[in-house]
């Protein structure tokens, strides 16, 4: 540069004028000669700092490199060279001046013994580049000096890769700070020009001279609106100068000026940090987010009738839900599911009961409205549904299943000493489905019951056997009983030996059963006499509006049902043997 002209200088320039490759010489490396405006640009390759274009080639190895020029004052430039082995590439570029004047307040900096390495202010990246240390290193006549507006800086000095010192400065306004690298700060004096100086260039060079005045960076953030409702967009706009390194919070970032949309779900304060060589400035936009939530919700008419007869619905009604909400995200219609915003549904309501008689309720539908910002509301509206559910069809299908099972027992059962005994597992399952159906027949038909016939098999005494059938339709009513169905309702009678099923009848019985299975069926009628003998021990079951008789058929697929056919007991056995065997 030209202020090495200086005999001043002359001597140490003869000493530096050496150092002027990027790394020591090999046999196949090229070299890149950069011919920069003004000469005085710093060049860093691939992002290491070198030296000032004006001071000769560079030694770099074959490939491609990143070139970046640098000379505070000047927009950067940047460029890709690609070296070839023992070939010299020629780059030359001039830097377009940044226009306008700077001015104070201001301090200086005078930075000692830090030669031609790169100085950076405020960031480690050639974006913060100011110079270099022979351009800061004396306040003599010909002053060399760079100019910063009072405050706290992060000097930085780098040479190659290396960062040769980095540490905290504090400029006070008119004063000159001196620092020794490596030691930091030598000493703070006044300095008077500062006071003088009215406004300067950002560069300025000449014979043994140089000034390099730093500018503070500006920074200015807004926001297209100042309140908006939950979820929705704002556009952010800002713009900075003189800052590399831009940021603004909640968002990170961003480039130097531009202009974001951004999604609001409360009220947010946004900051932006403009970072330079010439210190930070900062600005805020304030957003309120309005999170309140409108809704509405009716429901119409707010009577409405309903009639079914059997599974027929012959009387339908129909009614209208109408709602709206504002500042929401999400929103819901019990029993629709998600719904929009605002909107209306026609809906054909069904009453809650299923059983039969008559219809009161009252429905009701129920609005949740939600926005991002955790805002909450809710709206109900009713409907009075009246009506009646009639039977048809299953009356029939009841009548059926009321009459497919009798119930068996055990042989002997149940015992004198515990008559409400002697139900297997298996013939209480069906006397509890018995109890069901019939409790639900009776709001048919209220008046209707049931009547239970007992059975015993052929052995024992008459009395005896009179006395255990009686037992058998007792212990059947108490479990009736038990399971809600009115005592009133049960009707029983004991006929003991009377009405004794053949073994003729059973025969038919097994060979009609649909249940069975052919091997399972010639099994039964080889045991026949057994089986003649469990299918006695019964009591059946008569509807008294219809006159039907329970289907005498015996439970061979039950899990208990070897314990009703009492294998063990000899088919011959006889009450007068034994003195009872029923």
């Amino acid at each position: 540069m030209q202020v090495r002209a200086s005999l001043v200088y002359a001597a140490v320039l003869a000493a530096l004028s050496v150092v002027c490759v990027v790394s020591p010489v090999r046999a196949q490396d090229g070299k890149l000669k950069v011919q920069a405006v003004p000469p005085q640009a710093y060049v860093f390759v691939d992002g290491q700092a070198m030296h000032e274009s004006s001071r000769g080639t560079f030694n770099l190895s074959p490939g491609s490199h990143t070139i970046d020029i640098y000379n505070y004052g000047f927009k950067p430039a940047t460029q890709k060279a690609d070296i070839a082995a023992k070939q010299t590439n020629v780059l030359k570029v001039t830097l377009d001046p940044i226009p306008g004047m700077v001015s104070g307040p201001w301090g200086c900096m005078t930075i000692e013994g830090a030669d031609r390495d790169a100085v950076l202010l405020n960031g480690k990246t050639p974006a913060f580049f100011v110079g270099h240390g022979d351009e800061f290193n004396n306040e003599l006549m010909m002053k060399q000096e760079l100019i910063v507006p009072p405050g706290k800086y992060l000097l930085t000095i780098l040479s190659g890769d290396k960062e040769v010192w980095s540490g905290t400065v504090e400029v006070p306004a008119n004063q000159r700070v001196v620092i020794d690298i490596p030691k930091g700060v030598r000493k703070t004096v006044p300095w008077p020009r500062g006071e003088q100086i009215q406004s300067l260039p950002r560069f300025k060079a000449g014979v043994a001279s140089a000034t390099v005045a730093v500018v503070k960076p500006t920074a200015q953030l807004t926001a297209s609106k100042g309140q908006i409702n939950a979820g929705e967009t704002v556009q952010l706009n800002w713009t900075t100068t003189d800052a590399p390194s831009v940021d603004i919070s909640g968002i990170g970032q961003v480039p130097a000026s531009g202009e974001k949309a951004v999604p609001l779900c409360e009220s947010t304060t946004y900051n932006l940090t403009a970072t330079g060589p010439g210190g930070a400035a900062t600005s805020s936009a304030t957003v309120d987010v309005n999170s309140a939530i409108q809704a509405t919700l009716k429901a119409s008419p707010a009577e409405a009738r309903y009639r079914r007869i059997g599974d027929k619905v012959v009387e339908q009604p129909t009614i209208t839900l109408d709602w709206s909400t504002t500042n929401v995200s999400t929103v819901s219609l019990d029993p629709l599911g998600s719904v929009d915003p605002s909107g209306s549904r026609t809906l054909n309501p069904v009453p809650q009961k299923t059983d039969l008689g008559p219809v009161d309720e009252t429905l009701t539908y129920t609005l949740k409205a939600a926005n991002c910002s955790g805002a909450s509301e809710a709206r109900t509206a009713t409907v009075h549904l009246t009506g009646s559910i009639e039977p048809s069809e299953e009356v029939g299908k009841l009548e059926t299943r009321l009459a497919l099972h009798s119930v068996f027992f055990p042989t002997n059962q149940p015992k004198t000493g515990n008559p409400n005994g002697g139900l297997v597992a298996s013939q209480e399952e069906i006397l509890t489905t018995l109890a069901a159906d019939f409790n639900k027949y009776r709001e048919f038909k209220p008046d209707a019951h049931l009547i239970l016939s007992g059975h015993t098999d052929v052995r024992g005494s008459v009395e005896y056997n009179q006395a255990l059938s009686e037992r058998r339709v007792a212990s059947t009513k108490q479990f009736l009983v038990a399971q809600g169905v009115p005592d009133a309702s049960i009707e029983t009678r004991g006929l003991g030996k009377e009405q004794e099923l053949t073994a003729a009848q059973v025969k038919e019985m097994l060979e009609q059963n649909p249940d069975l299975s052919a091997a399972e069926r010639q099994k039964a009628l080889h045991e026949l006499p057994v089986i003649v003998l469990a299918q006695n021990r019964r009591v059946d079951v008569v509807l008294s509006t219809t006159g039907e008789q329970s289907v005498r058929q015996f439970p061979f697929n039950a899990a208990d049902a070897m314990t009703l056919l009492d294998k063990k007991t000899p088919a011959h056995a006889t009450a007068k043997a034994k003195g009872k065997t029923q």
